[in-house]
Parts: C-alpha cells; structure tokens; sequence
C-alpha cells in the first residue's frame, strides 16, 4: 500500500494505460480520479474500479476545462498528490503531407495539455504545501526522430524537455516531477497506429505491429501493466531525491 491515503489525478484515463495506472494505483491505496474527455467512459471506468475512483470531465486542450478538473478533483478529495500527464494524440504522415491542422492538435494536447496541467495541479499543490508527485508520459518516439512520425515525435520530445525544466523549477516546493518513456505499447492504441503505417508503408493489417514487435530486445510488445510498476514507484515516497528524469521502459529499446 505504497500510495495509502494519496489523491492521484490521471489524464486519459477511461481506457489503455491510464485505465491500468489507475487500477494499480487503487491497489496501493490511493484515491483517483479518472479524467478523460469522453466522460461516459470515464463513468464506466470508476464504476468498474468502485469507491477509489471518480469521473472527472476533461479537455486538456481548453484552460477552462483545466482548472474545472482540478477544482473538481481538491472539492472530491482535499487536495491532489499526484498527477499522471497521459492524455494524448497520435497522427502520422510524411513531412510532405503533414497537415497544419495535425500538427496543432498533437500540440495542443501532448504539449500544451501536458504543460497546464502541470501547472494547474502543482500550484495546488504549492498552496496546500505538502508537495506531491507529477508524472509525464512520454515515448520512445520522443528520443529519436522517425520517417513518418515528425510531429509526434517532435511532441513527445517536448514533454521530456518540459519534464526537465519543471522538474528543476517545483523541487525546491517539494513537488518531484518526472517521466516514463514506454516503447511499442500494444492495445487500442497500437491498433490505430498499425492502421496508420498500413496506409503509409503499403502494408498488410498486423503487419507492422508484428514488426516491431519482433524488434523488441525483450521478445514482444509491451502491455500497459508492464508500466504500472514505474509509475507506483515515481508516485511514491520512494522517488522523493529523483528530479527531471525520464525513465525507459520498453523492453530493451533504447539505452540511455
């Protein structure tokens, strides 16, 4: 019960790997709210978790939908311990094709969202004066350009980027931000993105999904469990002398 009696918010959380952050987090012992712009989702999520868990509507890509959710999130429980940026988008295309429009949302949500939702949770927790805990979920893809991934690639960098600044910049309030960077996560999301390369590359169904995953050191494709053990850890006590990081987990992908 590493997280007993602490007050977690996580973006994106109705399905995939909020929905596991969640789960694991309940186990530990903490209070969350599920925020997520498809509300019904985020309903049918707590009621699946039970008492723990709250529904928080959620756009991070408006202000005042911020400051709404974390009003909402202080009125629920108190205060708010934890935060968990993992509301995101993903597009494709090759930079020819890369459309103004795509670009904005990716930014908009993976950015911006990422970065006034800091902002918004760690001054409350500077007002309430206990500190807390902000994690960023980047990627791998934020580590290294590929072909047909500019924007997104460009976004997760940014948040790896945010993550250092804030994380120099809230320590001296006791707020400890850093980050996870997962590689080839399958689920839903892989769907959608192996959807994408079968247009670009030319490709059968599957076909890229069973690509990469033939290129993980570990053997498959990550599962949005194999995270939840980070993220207990750098939502806990345990991180406390840990600033600015970004940790891999991604079965051997890349070395840093």
């Amino acid at each position: 019960m590493r997280l007993e009696g602490k007050s977690a918010l996580i973006t994106g959380a109705a399905r995939g790997i909020g929905l596991a952050f969640a789960e694991a987090f309940v186990r530990e012992g903490a209070r969350v709210a599920i925020a997520d712009i498809d509300f019904d989702a985020a309903m049918r999520a707590a009621s699946k978790i039970g008492d723990p868990a709250h529904a928080v509507k959620l756009d991070v890509s408006r202000q005042e939908s911020i400051e709404a959710c974390v009003a909402t999130c202080i009125d629920h429980t108190g205060g708010i311990d934890i935060l968990i940026n993992n509301a995101a988008l993903f597009d494709l295309a090759p930079i020819s094709g890369i459309k103004r429009s795509s670009f904005e949302r990716l930014f908009s949500v993976n950015v911006a969202g990422t970065l006034f939702m800091m902002q918004a949770a760690a001054n409350a927790m500077i007002e309430r004066g206990k500190g807390g805990k902000i994690i960023n979920m980047a990627s791998q893809a934020g580590r290294r350009g590929e072909p047909l991934v500019a924007v997104y690639c460009a976004s997760k960098a940014a948040v790896i980027s945010l993550t250092q600044s804030a994380g120099l910049n809230l320590i001296e309030h006791g707020i400890n931000v850093n980050a996870i960077s997962p590689g080839v996560v399958d689920g839903e999301h892989w769907d959608g993105v192996d959807d994408l390369f079968a247009k670009f590359e030319n490709k059968m169904p599957g076909q890229k999904k069973k690509e990469v995953a033939a290129g993980v050191p570990y053997g498959r494709m990550g599962t949005a469990q194999d995270l939840t053990g980070m993220a207990i850890f750098l939502a806990s006590d345990e991180s406390d002398y840990i600033v600015g990081q970004t940790y891999n987990v991604d079965g051997g992908q890349w070395m840093s």
